[in-house]
Protein backbone atom coordinates (compact mmCIF):
# COMPACT_ATOMS: atom_id res chain seq x y z
CA UNK A 1 0.00 0.00 0.00
CA UNK A 2 1.21 3.65 -1.07
CA UNK A 3 0.76 6.35 2.14
CA UNK A 4 -0.38 8.90 -0.04
CA UNK A 5 -0.61 10.67 3.53
CA UNK A 6 3.36 11.23 3.15
CA UNK A 7 2.67 12.74 -0.60
CA UNK A 8 -0.83 14.62 -0.78
CA UNK A 9 0.10 14.88 -4.33
CA UNK A 10 0.40 11.58 -5.32
CA UNK A 11 -2.79 10.41 -6.15
CA UNK A 12 -5.15 8.21 -8.95
CA UNK A 13 -3.09 7.76 -11.61
CA UNK A 14 0.03 9.02 -9.94
CA UNK A 15 0.00 6.72 -7.08
CA UNK A 16 -0.82 3.28 -9.96
CA UNK A 17 2.05 4.80 -11.72
CA UNK A 18 4.54 4.92 -8.38
CA UNK A 19 3.73 1.53 -7.63
CA UNK A 20 4.37 0.06 -11.48
CA UNK A 21 7.81 2.07 -11.25
CA UNK A 22 8.84 1.18 -8.02
CA UNK A 23 7.88 -2.41 -8.80
CA UNK A 24 10.60 -1.95 -11.93
CA UNK A 25 13.13 -0.69 -9.84
CA UNK A 26 13.53 -2.85 -7.42
CA UNK A 27 14.30 -5.22 -10.05
CA UNK A 28 16.99 -3.03 -12.00
CA UNK A 29 18.42 -1.12 -9.92
CA UNK A 30 20.09 -3.41 -6.93
CA UNK A 31 20.56 -5.83 -9.90
CA UNK A 32 22.97 -2.85 -11.76
CA UNK A 33 24.01 -0.63 -9.71
CA UNK A 34 27.60 -1.94 -9.47
CA UNK A 35 27.78 -2.23 -13.12
CA UNK A 36 27.03 1.17 -13.48
CA UNK A 37 28.68 2.60 -11.09
CA UNK A 38 32.42 0.36 -12.77
CA UNK A 39 31.46 1.93 -16.44
CA UNK A 40 30.20 5.10 -14.93
CA UNK A 41 27.36 5.09 -17.34
CA UNK A 42 23.91 3.61 -17.09
CA UNK A 43 23.42 0.88 -19.77
CA UNK A 44 21.09 2.07 -23.08
CA UNK A 45 19.33 -1.14 -22.86
CA UNK A 46 17.84 0.07 -19.47
CA UNK A 47 17.02 3.27 -20.95
CA UNK A 48 15.28 1.45 -23.91
CA UNK A 49 13.23 -0.48 -20.85
CA UNK A 50 11.89 2.55 -19.31
CA UNK A 51 10.93 3.92 -22.43
CA UNK A 52 8.95 0.40 -23.29
CA UNK A 53 7.71 1.21 -19.67
CA UNK A 54 6.50 4.88 -20.45
CA UNK A 55 9.10 6.39 -17.72
CA UNK A 56 10.61 8.58 -19.80
CA UNK A 57 9.29 11.60 -21.00
CA UNK A 58 6.13 11.59 -18.74
CA UNK A 59 5.14 14.94 -19.04
CA UNK A 60 5.55 15.05 -23.26
CA UNK A 61 2.06 15.27 -25.05
CA UNK A 62 1.07 11.49 -26.85
CA UNK A 63 1.33 13.28 -30.04
CA UNK A 64 5.03 13.41 -29.73
CA UNK A 65 5.30 10.04 -28.67
CA UNK A 66 5.17 10.97 -24.44
CA UNK A 67 2.99 10.02 -21.85
CA UNK A 68 0.73 12.64 -22.12
CA UNK A 69 0.71 13.42 -18.45
CA UNK A 70 2.36 16.32 -16.54
CA UNK A 71 4.89 17.59 -14.39
CA UNK A 72 3.25 15.57 -11.24
CA UNK A 73 4.25 12.24 -13.56
CA UNK A 74 7.28 13.43 -14.19
CA UNK A 75 8.27 13.88 -9.98
CA UNK A 76 6.22 10.26 -9.48
CA UNK A 77 8.44 8.76 -11.31
CA UNK A 78 11.53 10.66 -9.85
CA UNK A 79 9.57 9.79 -6.05
CA UNK A 80 9.87 6.17 -7.39
CA UNK A 81 13.41 5.91 -8.66
CA UNK A 82 15.35 8.40 -6.27
CA UNK A 83 13.40 6.31 -2.83
CA UNK A 84 16.71 3.84 -3.59
CA UNK A 85 19.22 6.02 -3.22
CA UNK A 86 20.65 5.73 -6.47
CA UNK A 87 22.21 8.59 -8.15
CA UNK A 88 23.10 6.84 -11.64
CA UNK A 89 20.09 7.21 -13.79
CA UNK A 90 20.11 10.95 -15.87
CA UNK A 91 16.65 10.75 -16.44
CA UNK A 92 15.59 13.77 -14.41
CA UNK A 93 18.05 16.01 -16.92
CA UNK A 94 16.69 13.65 -19.96
CA UNK A 95 12.96 14.06 -19.06
CA UNK A 96 12.35 16.74 -16.71
CA UNK A 97 14.59 19.14 -18.24
CA UNK A 98 15.38 18.29 -22.23
CA UNK A 99 12.57 17.10 -23.21
CA UNK A 100 10.80 20.01 -21.53
CA UNK A 101 12.66 22.64 -23.07
CA UNK A 102 11.96 21.17 -26.45
CA UNK A 103 8.14 20.73 -25.65
CA UNK A 104 7.93 23.89 -24.30
CA UNK A 105 10.05 26.03 -26.75
CA UNK A 106 10.63 23.95 -29.63
CA UNK A 107 8.52 24.12 -33.02
CA UNK A 108 6.63 21.40 -34.03
CA UNK A 109 9.08 19.63 -36.30
CA UNK A 110 11.46 19.63 -33.90
CA UNK A 111 9.05 18.27 -31.51
CA UNK A 112 8.72 15.48 -33.72
CA UNK A 113 11.70 14.67 -34.98
CA UNK A 114 13.29 14.22 -31.55
CA UNK A 115 10.83 13.90 -28.71
CA UNK A 116 9.29 10.46 -29.83
CA UNK A 117 12.72 8.93 -29.75
CA UNK A 118 13.41 10.53 -26.37
CA UNK A 119 10.70 8.84 -24.82
CA UNK A 120 11.71 4.88 -26.55
CA UNK A 121 15.03 5.74 -25.03
CA UNK A 122 16.81 5.91 -28.68
CA UNK A 123 17.92 8.92 -27.92
CA UNK A 124 19.38 10.85 -24.51
CA UNK A 125 19.27 14.25 -23.72
CA UNK A 126 21.61 16.56 -22.35
CA UNK A 127 22.04 19.90 -20.92
CA UNK A 128 25.49 21.93 -21.92
CA UNK A 129 25.08 24.87 -19.51
CA UNK A 130 28.43 25.08 -17.27
CA UNK A 131 31.73 26.00 -18.39
CA UNK A 132 35.40 25.86 -16.64
CA UNK A 133 34.87 29.59 -15.80
CA UNK A 134 30.61 29.97 -16.03
CA UNK A 135 28.96 27.81 -13.04
CA UNK A 136 26.21 29.36 -11.72
CA UNK A 137 26.80 32.69 -13.45
CA UNK A 138 24.90 31.90 -16.39
CA UNK A 139 25.92 35.42 -17.78
CA UNK A 140 29.76 34.63 -18.15
CA UNK A 141 29.37 31.98 -20.70
CA UNK A 142 32.09 32.30 -23.36
CA UNK A 143 30.68 29.22 -25.87
CA UNK A 144 29.78 31.25 -28.99
CA UNK A 145 27.84 30.54 -32.33
CA UNK A 146 27.99 32.58 -35.63
CA UNK A 147 25.48 32.32 -38.20
CA UNK A 148 26.68 31.69 -41.05
CA UNK A 149 25.23 30.64 -44.44
CA UNK A 150 25.11 26.71 -43.81
CA UNK A 151 24.31 27.46 -40.19
CA UNK A 152 25.38 28.04 -36.83
CA UNK A 153 29.47 27.60 -36.19
CA UNK A 154 29.23 26.89 -32.17
CA UNK A 155 33.23 26.90 -30.38
CA UNK A 156 33.97 26.41 -26.53
CA UNK A 157 33.52 23.75 -24.03
CA UNK A 158 31.35 22.99 -21.49
CA UNK A 159 31.87 20.93 -18.03
CA UNK A 160 30.46 18.26 -15.60
CA UNK A 161 27.69 17.62 -17.85
CA UNK A 162 25.02 15.10 -17.28
CA UNK A 163 24.36 12.62 -19.75
CA UNK A 164 27.33 13.84 -21.46
CA UNK A 165 29.05 10.71 -22.19
CA UNK A 166 26.12 9.45 -23.93
CA UNK A 167 24.02 12.25 -25.28
CA UNK A 168 22.88 11.97 -29.13
CA UNK A 169 20.80 14.96 -28.40
CA UNK A 170 22.46 18.03 -26.50
CA UNK A 171 21.05 21.51 -25.78
CA UNK A 172 24.02 23.82 -25.67
CA UNK A 173 23.54 27.38 -24.40
CA UNK A 174 25.94 29.63 -26.50
CA UNK A 175 26.26 33.55 -27.14
CA UNK A 176 24.99 34.63 -30.32
CA UNK A 177 25.41 37.96 -29.48
CA UNK A 178 27.95 38.98 -27.08
CA UNK A 179 27.60 42.72 -27.25
CA UNK A 180 23.57 42.21 -25.74
CA UNK A 181 25.36 40.13 -22.94
CA UNK A 182 22.42 37.98 -20.58
CA UNK A 183 20.10 38.81 -24.10
CA UNK A 184 22.67 37.57 -26.65
CA UNK A 185 22.34 33.78 -24.72
CA UNK A 186 20.43 31.56 -26.86
CA UNK A 187 19.86 27.76 -26.83
CA UNK A 188 21.36 25.40 -29.75
CA UNK A 189 20.83 21.55 -30.05
CA UNK A 190 23.43 19.87 -30.91
CA UNK A 191 22.83 16.14 -32.66
CA UNK A 192 26.14 14.15 -31.28
CA UNK A 193 25.77 11.35 -33.87
CA UNK A 194 26.72 13.95 -37.15
CA UNK A 195 28.42 16.54 -35.37
CA UNK A 196 32.29 17.13 -36.82
CA UNK A 197 34.02 18.88 -34.41
CA UNK A 198 32.59 17.88 -31.13
CA UNK A 199 34.36 15.42 -29.10
CA UNK A 200 34.06 14.38 -25.29
CA UNK A 201 36.17 14.19 -22.71
CA UNK A 202 36.50 10.94 -20.54
CA UNK A 203 34.11 10.20 -17.82
CA UNK A 204 34.88 12.80 -14.90
CA UNK A 205 36.18 11.15 -11.48
CA UNK A 206 33.49 12.32 -8.70
CA UNK A 207 33.75 12.03 -4.83
CA UNK A 208 30.10 10.32 -5.44
CA UNK A 209 27.50 9.66 -8.08
CA UNK A 210 29.91 7.58 -9.75
CA UNK A 211 27.28 5.28 -12.06
CA UNK A 212 26.01 8.99 -13.43
CA UNK A 213 27.51 9.73 -16.98
CA UNK A 214 29.42 13.21 -16.10
CA UNK A 215 31.94 14.51 -18.97
CA UNK A 216 33.45 17.45 -20.35
CA UNK A 217 32.35 18.37 -23.90
CA UNK A 218 34.38 20.46 -26.71
CA UNK A 219 32.76 21.90 -29.88
CA UNK A 220 35.71 22.80 -32.39
CA UNK A 221 33.49 24.76 -35.55
CA UNK A 222 30.81 22.59 -35.10
CA UNK A 223 28.18 23.43 -37.75
CA UNK A 224 24.77 23.27 -36.41
CA UNK A 225 21.74 23.57 -38.56
CA UNK A 226 19.69 26.34 -38.53
CA UNK A 227 16.56 25.09 -37.85
CA UNK A 228 18.37 23.53 -34.50
CA UNK A 229 17.74 26.98 -32.60
CA UNK A 230 15.44 26.32 -30.10
CA UNK A 231 13.02 29.51 -29.92
CA UNK A 232 14.04 32.56 -30.96
CA UNK A 233 17.69 33.90 -31.09
CA UNK A 234 18.80 35.94 -27.92
CA UNK A 235 15.99 33.69 -25.61
CA UNK A 236 18.18 31.58 -24.27
CA UNK A 237 19.02 32.98 -20.75
CA UNK A 238 15.10 33.65 -19.95
CA UNK A 239 13.99 30.19 -21.09
CA UNK A 240 16.87 28.50 -18.78
CA UNK A 241 15.50 31.03 -15.75
CA UNK A 242 11.62 30.22 -16.36
CA UNK A 243 12.42 26.49 -16.57
CA UNK A 244 14.59 26.51 -13.22
CA UNK A 245 12.42 26.69 -10.19
CA UNK A 246 11.17 23.33 -11.68
CA UNK A 247 14.65 21.68 -11.88
CA UNK A 248 15.29 23.15 -8.25
CA UNK A 249 11.76 21.00 -7.68
CA UNK A 250 13.49 17.90 -9.05
CA UNK A 251 16.46 18.18 -6.74
CA UNK A 252 14.47 18.75 -3.75
CA UNK A 253 12.66 15.61 -4.48
CA UNK A 254 15.92 13.88 -4.99
CA UNK A 255 17.19 15.33 -1.32
CA UNK A 256 13.86 14.31 0.66
CA UNK A 257 13.41 11.25 -0.32
CA UNK A 258 17.46 10.57 0.13
CA UNK A 259 17.29 11.91 3.85
CA UNK A 260 14.23 9.51 4.45
CA UNK A 261 16.13 6.76 3.35
CA UNK A 262 19.05 7.42 5.50
CA UNK A 263 16.90 7.67 8.35
CA UNK A 264 14.84 4.40 7.69
CA UNK A 265 18.56 2.39 7.37
CA UNK A 266 20.17 3.98 10.26
CA UNK A 267 16.56 2.97 12.03
CA UNK A 268 17.31 -0.72 11.32
CA UNK A 269 20.69 -0.43 11.64
CA UNK A 270 20.88 0.74 15.33
CA UNK A 271 18.19 -1.66 16.58
CA UNK A 272 20.69 -4.71 15.10
CA UNK A 273 23.83 -3.25 16.30
CA UNK A 274 24.22 -4.91 19.74
CA UNK A 275 27.18 -2.58 22.28
CA UNK A 276 27.51 -2.52 25.80
CA UNK A 277 25.13 -4.98 26.72
CA UNK A 278 22.35 -3.94 24.61
CA UNK A 279 21.41 -2.67 20.93
CA UNK A 280 22.68 0.92 20.16
CA UNK A 281 19.13 1.77 20.09
CA UNK A 282 18.69 1.12 23.72
CA UNK A 283 21.11 4.57 24.43
CA UNK A 284 19.13 7.72 24.83
CA UNK A 285 21.82 9.49 23.26
CA UNK A 286 20.95 7.49 19.29
CA UNK A 287 17.05 7.73 20.16
CA UNK A 288 17.34 11.72 20.63
CA UNK A 289 19.61 11.85 17.56
CA UNK A 290 17.06 9.66 15.15
CA UNK A 291 14.62 11.87 17.05
CA UNK A 292 15.96 15.19 15.42
CA UNK A 293 16.86 13.36 12.09
CA UNK A 294 12.99 12.27 12.09
CA UNK A 295 11.82 15.60 13.02
CA UNK A 296 13.87 17.49 10.11
CA UNK A 297 13.12 14.66 7.37
CA UNK A 298 9.15 14.95 8.36
CA UNK A 299 8.90 19.31 7.66
CA UNK A 300 11.64 18.93 4.94
CA UNK A 301 8.80 16.35 3.36
CA UNK A 302 5.77 18.78 4.18
CA UNK A 303 8.03 21.80 2.58
CA UNK A 304 8.51 19.36 -0.90
CA UNK A 305 4.59 18.70 -0.89
CA UNK A 306 3.92 22.33 -0.11
CA UNK A 307 6.33 23.30 -3.45
CA UNK A 308 4.74 20.42 -5.00
CA UNK A 309 1.12 21.50 -4.55
CA UNK A 310 2.26 25.17 -5.78
CA UNK A 311 4.04 24.26 -8.82
CA UNK A 312 1.19 21.89 -10.17
CA UNK A 313 -1.72 24.47 -8.96
CA UNK A 314 0.19 28.16 -10.13
CA UNK A 315 3.28 27.85 -10.88
CA UNK A 316 6.51 27.92 -7.67
CA UNK A 317 7.51 31.52 -7.89
CA UNK A 318 11.70 31.49 -8.09
CA UNK A 319 12.47 32.39 -4.12
CA UNK A 320 10.31 29.67 -3.15
CA UNK A 321 12.09 27.55 -5.25
CA UNK A 322 15.51 28.59 -4.10
CA UNK A 323 14.15 27.68 -0.35
CA UNK A 324 13.24 24.31 -1.95
CA UNK A 325 16.72 23.88 -3.44
CA UNK A 326 19.17 25.33 -0.74
CA UNK A 327 17.09 23.95 2.46
CA UNK A 328 16.31 20.59 1.05
CA UNK A 329 19.86 19.80 0.15
CA UNK A 330 21.27 21.38 3.46
CA UNK A 331 18.74 18.97 5.59
CA UNK A 332 19.90 16.10 3.30
CA UNK A 333 23.52 16.77 4.26
CA UNK A 334 22.69 17.38 7.94
CA UNK A 335 20.71 14.32 8.21
CA UNK A 336 22.96 11.74 6.31
CA UNK A 337 26.05 12.88 8.26
CA UNK A 338 24.50 12.23 11.57
CA UNK A 339 23.35 8.93 10.26
CA UNK A 340 26.34 7.77 9.14
CA UNK A 341 27.93 8.91 12.52
CA UNK A 342 25.60 6.55 14.34
CA UNK A 343 26.81 3.56 11.88
CA UNK A 344 30.02 3.83 13.16
CA UNK A 345 33.38 2.60 10.96
CA UNK A 346 30.89 0.84 8.87
CA UNK A 347 29.58 3.61 7.86
CA UNK A 348 32.56 4.72 6.03
CA UNK A 349 32.05 1.64 4.27
CA UNK A 350 30.94 1.68 0.48
CA UNK A 351 29.15 -1.44 1.06
CA UNK A 352 26.47 0.43 3.04
CA UNK A 353 23.94 2.54 1.58
CA UNK A 354 24.56 5.49 3.82
CA UNK A 355 28.18 5.66 2.60
CA UNK A 356 26.96 6.02 -0.34
CA UNK A 357 24.21 8.42 0.86
CA UNK A 358 26.99 10.51 2.18
CA UNK A 359 28.96 10.49 -0.81
CA UNK A 360 26.10 11.57 -3.54
CA UNK A 361 24.71 13.86 -1.43
CA UNK A 362 27.43 16.22 -1.62
CA UNK A 363 26.87 17.51 -5.22
CA UNK A 364 23.25 18.18 -4.74
CA UNK A 365 24.56 21.55 -2.94
CA UNK A 366 26.52 22.96 -5.94
CA UNK A 367 24.54 21.80 -8.78
CA UNK A 368 21.50 23.40 -9.83
CA UNK A 369 23.08 26.59 -8.44
CA UNK A 370 24.77 26.62 -5.39
CA UNK A 371 23.42 27.29 -2.55
CA UNK A 372 24.93 30.46 -1.67
CA UNK A 373 23.21 31.91 -5.36
CA UNK A 374 19.90 30.42 -4.04
CA UNK A 375 20.14 32.37 -0.98
CA UNK A 376 21.41 35.85 -2.87
CA UNK A 377 17.86 35.33 -4.97
CA UNK A 378 15.99 35.17 -1.77
CA UNK A 379 17.58 38.16 -0.22
CA UNK A 380 16.46 40.25 -3.53
CA UNK A 381 13.03 39.65 -3.01
CA UNK A 382 12.88 40.41 0.58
Amino acid sequence: MIDTTVRPWMTGDAADLFAMATDFFDREIPANRERWEAQRHVDRDFWLKCGELGLLCASIPEEYGGGGGSFLHQATIQEAYARHGDRSWGNSMHSGVVADYIGNYGTDEQRRRWLPKMASGELIGALAMTEPSAGSDLKAIRTKAVRTDQGWLLNGSKIFITNGGSADLIVVACSTDPSKGAKGISLLVVEAQDAAGFTRGRPLEKIGQHGADTNELFFDDVLVPEENLLGEEGDGFAMMMNKLPQERLIVGITAVTATELALSVTTDYVKQREAFGGTLFDKQHIRFELAECATLARVARVFLNACMTTHLSSGLDLPTSAMCKWWLTDIQCQVIDKCLQLHGGYGYMTEYTIARLYADARAQRIYGGTNEIQKELIARSL
